[in-house]
């Protein structure tokens, strides 16, 4: 039987925002900073998608990487990231124009990242039009990162959705591990940081490699 989809969860960096320039430049700052070594851009790709304390893990030194020294190189670039949030970032293409086409249709729409909520809400403001998404939902203290599912279930009850009638949208093995935790269509993108062969191995329902491939599945293409 097909299903009629009525929500689609996103997630932002690599799935509806190119970001790396923009987080590698952050961290990299910080990095130097802190009197570390920086990273190319492309180290990032790998490391990105479980927010930015495990993201400092990642790209200090396999030595350098006790709480304190985390902590500290993760606020310097939440810091520098949130006073240039948009400098190379740009929407993937077709990207504004679903989200568009998703509003006329009154399908209703959240985003969900693991980038801290304050910056995560200045990308998207700083990048859509008001209104293009029902929700903004980025990493706040005391609640739990994707993959665990919390976040994407409180999105749900606030939007009236069910999973079962929810597209999760995203780009990395995070993403597919959170909508299936949570219940929801896994759908994978191709032109995000990760690449269709993790996502397949990860689980996912589907891959698209063009953000229009998404409006098929929404009236029973699934």
């Amino acid at each position: 039987m097909k299903i009629q989809f009525r929500c689609v969860i996103f997630d932002l960096d690599g799935t509806l925002v190119d970001t790396i320039a923009d987080i590698a430049g952050a961290m990299n700052s910080s990095l130097a900073a802190h009197g570390f070594p920086v990273l190319d851009q492309g180290d990032f790709t790998e490391k990105v998608g479980w927010g930015i304390r495990k993201l400092a893990y990642l790209s200090l030194p396999a030595a350098s990487r006790d709480d304190k020294t985390v902590d500290a190189v993760a606020a310097g670039a939440v810091r520098i990231y949130a006073e240039r949030p948009v400098v190379h970032s740009r929407p993937y293409p077709g990207i504004p124009g679903l989200a568009a086409e998703l509003k006329r249709r009154k399908i209703k729409t959240a985003v969900l990242t693991n980038k801290p909520d304050p910056v995560a809400r200045l990308v998207v403001d700083g990048l859509f039009p008001p209104g293009s998404f029902d929700r903004i939902c980025g990493d706040l203290p005391g609640r739990p990162r994707k993959p665990d599912p919390a976040a994407a279930w409180d999105l749900l009850t606030e939007l009236d959705a069910v999973p079962g009638e929810t597209v999760f949208m995203g780009d990395s093995e995070v993403d597919i591990e959170t909508a299936r935790a949570a219940s929801c269509y896994a759908l994978g993108v191709s032109w995000g940081f990760r690449g269709r062969e993790l996502l397949r191995r990860a689980g996912a329902d589907r891959i698209i490699d063009s953000p229009g491939e998404l409006l098929d599945l929404m009236h029973g293409g699934a």
